[in-house]
């Protein structure tokens, strides 16, 4: 129901995590017989984490560890990796940087130009490892650089930004035809983000594999503060979910991966989106977080460096443990930061669910935080 803001305007509740709590039913299980496995395409993960493309926690070494994880890392190929040969001492500078001068500096570190040759490498060097292969480009940059992925050995391709619809108008060129180039394309293509059941039901119809649920709604982003944007996450998966079911049905059975991104940042949250309806999160400060993540205690979105209307910032984050404690514990701390994997696998098993497709049918109630 439309709650009435003024006389000329009405518009409907919507609610984030904080907002909700998953409820136990008359069934428990033990931990050990739960499956937080997933598969989108022809890949199955052992976790459903994806580790957000943003240069502070996927370099080419982490999306080799998550992969080996049993999780998925995008690398961000518009990032430093592919701008620089050695980056090393750009990720240090920029955790040095004093927050006065953090995004004036990094705007200026990432206006180097491109190199496709090192988008070619960085690549090669995730599929050395035997792992599955995602980068990721905004929709600006596909057009450009999409052929050197795919010659690279891409196995998912996303195509991520602030928002991104199926039906983007321009006067100054010519936009990217989603439908067409997804079509075109010959690996699984992963779009987003969307928040509402329109945009994400239109994204579904370009054939994309998934899509990725919300914007403004990271740690390290200020698009509410800047663009007044924002999409509460429990509502935006709700809805992005029942745009799903109701593809399956128009498309005679193609179902659309639900991921949600942004907003995730404790193990509760992950629980949460999922009893939404995600079929995985994609996680950007939850794995900042680590002590081997690149970004060294800190952690930004492309957003923090456009050139003219930055939307983030660079945050400072407490360092937890290494990578593979913050999935699989054991947790040093309480507050949901670490042992990500075993808080949900808990959470499941406390309200009598087997596998994340079950898991999605939990009941919620609106219990907003403290109360």
């Amino acid at each position: 129901m439309d709650i009435e803001i003024g006389r000329a305007k009405r518009a409907p509740r919507a609610y984030t995590f904080d907002d909700i709590a998953v409820v136990p039913s008359r069934r428990t299980r033990n931990p050990e017989d739960v499956s937080t496995g997933w598969s989108i395409d022809a890949y199955q993960f052992d976790i459903p984490v994806i580790g957000a493309p943003m240069d502070s926690v996927v370099s080419p070494a982490t999306a080799i560890m998550l992969g080996k994880l049993g999780g998925l890392g995008v690398l961000d190929l518009e990032g430093l990796w592919t701008r620089y040969a050695d980056p090393a001492p750009l990720l240090a500078e920029i955790a040095s940087l004093p927050d006065a001068e953090a995004t004036s500096r990094m705007q200026e570190v990432y206006a180097a130009p491109i190199q496709p040759e090192l988008v070619t490498q960085r690549i090669a060097e995730i599929r050395a490892a035997g792992v599955t292969v995602a980068g990721s480009l905004t929709p600006q940059r596909t057009q450009e650089l999409y052929e050197t992925v795919v010659a690279a050995g891409v196995d998912l391709f996303v195509i991520r930004g602030t928002t991104v619809s199926a039906e983007h108008v321009s006067s100054v060129d010519q936009p990217l035809n989603l439908k067409k180039f997804i079509y075109d394309l010959d690996v699984p293509v992963i779009v987003g983000g969307a928040a509402t059941y329109t945009a994400a039901l239109h994204l579904m119809r370009t054939g994309a594999a998934g899509v990725l649920v919300g914007f403004g709604g990271g740690a390290a982003s200020t698009t509410r503060v800047t663009l007044g944007i924002h999409a509460p996450m429990a509502t935006a998966v709700s809805d992005v979910a029942a745009a799903r079911r109701d593809y399956l049905d128009e498309s005679g059975g193609r179902y659309v991966h639900v991921i949600a991104d942004g907003g995730v940042g404790t193990s509760g949250d992950i629980v949460k989106a999922i009893a939404m309806g995600a079929d995985a999160v994609m996680l950007g400060v939850a794995l900042a977080r680590a002590t081997d993540a690149p970004g060294q205690g800190f952690h930004w979105g492309p957003e923090a460096h456009h050139p003219k209307l930055p939307r983030g910032h660079r945050v400072a984050v407490p360092q937890v443990a290494p990578l593979e404690e913050v999935l699989y514990g054991p947790a040093p701390v309480a507050d949901g930061t670490a042992n990500l994997i075993g808080a949900l696998r808990k959470s499941m098993a406390t309200t009598g669910y087997s596998d994340l497709k079950e898991f999605q049918r939990v009941d919620v109630v609106v219990a907003p935080y403290g109360q």
